[in-house]
């Protein structure tokens, strides 16, 4: 009796707050005040002002360099850097990109360059060279014997068969390419066999942009077992730490991926509708509506051909409808020139607005500047040439949304995820309904702090009220 008084008077005492969700070892590892993370988001929509403003609050976001020039890049890390303390904390996005390896090198050498130590690796399928390069460069033992890595490595993953690779070492083939190509010494290239290319694994389940569509939880708990299962496979010092992302808008969201065992959050969609993040003010007064079912799946344009999804906002917006009609096409037709004459003329005047003429001259002209390919064999097959034309309409439709423009407002591409609709409706009738009074490092304190207050109040329910 005396030991169940005791136990029900500590639980009483027991109180979850925002600073003790997830992993103490991960906060001190990135020198931050919560397990909370913003993630990149494409074209810098992520942007550099959503970065400072997480540095500044203790907290952490990641700049969505995915279709930025290499340029542009380096300006806004040097604009991140101008802005922070050296100790200030921020990371960059890694895309992978299987058609341009020499763009991933680049991009390497330019984060190497700059002093950049933490990456957000995302679209990876496999473990490439310059991701190894990143990861090991640097390494050293300290006198303690222990191993000092300064950058770290969080791969974005939502299949169990990637998470394997990325938790393991590098490959021992891509190790002896870099020492002999001169990218790592000996030294680094022994010391990454003992490391895992991860240093961190973000569970991605269903979310904004490309997405395998996962749920959460199904994933979470086959990722952290197959993390204890490497860890004692490779008796690794320190924890691979497992993070959650996808669907994160609520603090009963959170809540959930921290009871599930997550050492951390990362959440995307919802930072898209706030002051700091860089698409246009159409869109954030567009998403500033949405619903949890405002949602649709479309073709990928950067994946066209292999028919991959990625998921957008879609209410009072043609460009999902349009979007997977261009898919069907292309895989009917072997060409444009089989495409009947009605639905051609529909595509040009209401999709496009212009001549597949007019577009191939403007994709040829691309790809020549870019170096990505020979004029002979982008005309030499057909279905290449209509896989090219259908592309931009893509690129076309994300621009148009970046740009705000109010006369095309009908083909936005909008990458978004429910959690957004989820978040609208928890800040309805608040400040935060409207975008303009969000900002990213406020909702980040607002969300975990409700997030402990709702692991408070389950926490006593299930307790029988003693907490």
């Amino acid at each position: 009796m005396l030991q169940t008084e005791a136990h029900h008077e500590a639980a009483a005492q027991v109180r979850i707050s925002a600073a003790r969700l997830g992993s103490e070892q991960f906060k001190s590892a990135y020198g931050i005040k919560y397990a909370y993370l913003a993630g990149a988001m494409y074209k810098g929509i992520a942007s550099k002002e959503v970065v400072v403003a997480m540095a500044k609050a203790g907290l952490m976001g990641y700049l969505g360099t995915g279709g930025l020039r290499l340029d542009r890049i380096e300006s806004d890390i040097r604009s991140i850097q101008s802005q922070l303390p050296t100790d200030g904390r921020y990371g960059m996005n890694l895309l992978s990109d299987l058609s341009q390896p020499e763009l991933e090198q680049r991009t390497v050498e330019l984060l190497l360059r700059c002093g950049v130590r933490f990456v957000e690796a995302a679209a990876y399928m496999q473990v490439s060279p310059s991701l190894v390069r990143y990861r090991s460069k640097g390494l050293k033992r300290r006198p303690d014997g222990r191993i000092e890595a300064p950058h770290r490595v969080m791969a974005k993953i939502s299949r169990p068969e990637v998470a394997t690779a990325f938790m393991q070492p590098a490959p021992e083939a891509i190790i002896r390419q870099l020492v002999q190509a001169g990218h790592l010494s000996v030294e680094e290239a022994d010391l990454s066999r003992l490391l895992p290319v991860a240093s961190e694994i973000c569970v991605e389940a269903d979310s904004g942009g490309h997405t395998d569509r996962g749920v959460a939880h199904v994933l979470m708990p086959v990722m952290l077992s197959l993390r204890d299962e490497m860890m004692a496979q490779h008796g690794y010092a320190e924890t691979i730490h497992v993070g959650a992302a996808g669907g994160i808008g609520t603090p009963e969201a959170a809540a959930a991926a921290f009871v599930m065992g997550a050492d951390f959050i990362l959440t995307g969609s919802i930072n898209q509708c706030t002051v700091e993040a860089g698409t246009s003010v159409a869109v954030k007064d567009m998403l500033e509506t949405a619903g949890p079912q405002d949602t649709a799946y479309a073709p990928a344009g950067d994946m066209f051909e292999l028919g991959a999804k990625v998921q957008v906002f879609k209410k009072g917006i043609f460009f999902p409808a349009r979007a997977n009609k261009l898919y069907e096409l292309y895989s009917r037709y072997n060409s444009l020139d089989e495409i009947d004459l009605k639905t051609r003329r529909q595509i040009e005047e209401k999709y496009f607005r212009r001549s597949f003429d007019d577009i191939w001259q403007e994709t040829k002209s691309y790809y020549l500047d870019a170096g990505r390919g020979k004029l002979e064999e982008l005309e030499r097959s057909p279905k290449l040439k209509m896989a090219l034309i259908f592309r931009w309409y893509f690129v076309h439709t994300t621009r148009l949304a970046m740009n705000g423009d109010e006369q095309q407002k009908l083909d936005y591409q909008i990458h978004c995820g429910p959690a957004l609709g989820a978040f609208n409706r928890w800040v309805k009738g608040t400040a935060l309904e409207s975008w303009r009074n969000r900002h990213v490092a406020d909702i980040a304190e607002r969300l975990l702090n409700a997030t402990a207050d709702r692991l408070n109040e389950r926490f006593a329910q299930l307790t029988g009220g003693l907490a």
